[in-house]
């Protein structure tokens, strides 16, 4: 990996006021080849203002993007791919504030693609045993039996399909159409995932650890367990008719 800044790191946000700032600057001070997107979907408790007030610290290596409002981690996601498209990066990292995609493995994640392994690499829970921390059992069980779900409809060979530490060459995000994606939560990343599989894009996964956020309340929602379950039919039926 050189030192040349051509990879993008984009992290949505929403109410994430106790962590944005740690995580950028553990990111920023242990790599000097990566800048950050935050996009945030008009916080109320200040998130934004917050980087806007590191903007000013790191002129040249951190952005902000401001929505309007709240709709859907997936477009948050696919505004922040169209921007990273838009600059050209080599390299675009999706990660979440809240420390439980550690940026300790960013390094190796960058690496994978930096030297040709793989075109879309996976920080996955699930590639050695189930490596979660601090999880209660119930959502352990859950996201564990939807990713052998979405293994077994979609035939995709990715043992972590919801996870949400992910990389892609820019040329995965040009070819996959994220125009079409709609989907928001969980059923976000298994679309994701899912074109790329389809366009024959090579995938990889590596181990993390995933600890369970310290700070701040998480976004998950029955709406979004929902979405995703119903995503994965709808993502097979197009695949068979060849309209995906």
């Amino acid at each position: 990996m050189t030192g040349t800044e051509t990879n993008l790191i984009i992290i949505p946000t929403y109410d994430e006021k106790e962590n944005i700032e740690d995580i950028i600057n553990s990111v920023f001070k242990k790599y000097d080849c990566f800048q950050i997107l935050v996009v945030d979907d008009n916080s109320p408790d200040g998130t934004s203002a917050i980087v806007q007030s590191l903007i000013k610290k790191y002129p040249t290596r951190l952005f902000l993007e401001q929505r309007v409002k709240k709709d859907g981690l997936g477009k948050a996601y696919i505004h922040g791919f169209r921007w990273a498209l838009n600059k050209n990066y080599n390299a675009i990292f999706q990660m979440d504030a809240d420390f439980s995609h550690p940026p300790k493995y960013l390094k190796k994640m960058a690496e994978i693609l930096s030297n040709n392994e793989s075109d879309v690499v996976i920080g996955s829970r699930y590639v050695n045993g189930v490596n979660v921390v601090n999880w209660p059992l119930r959502r352990i069980l859950l996201s564990y039996f939807a990713s052998l779900y979405v293994r077994y409809i979609l035939q995709i060979p990715v043992k972590d399909p919801t996870a949400g530490f992910v990389g892609y060459k820019k040329e995965v995000l040009n070819a996959i159409s994220i125009n079409k994606v709609k989907s928001i939560g969980y059923g976000f990343q298994i679309e994701m995932k899912y074109r790329a599989y389809k366009n024959k894009f090579r995938i990889k996964e590596t181990s993390i650890i995933f600890p369970n956020r310290e700070k701040g309340e998480s976004k998950m929602s029955g709406n979004i367990i929902w979405e995703a379950i119903f995503v994965v039919i709808i993502l097979k039926i197009k695949s068979i008719f060849k309209i995906l």
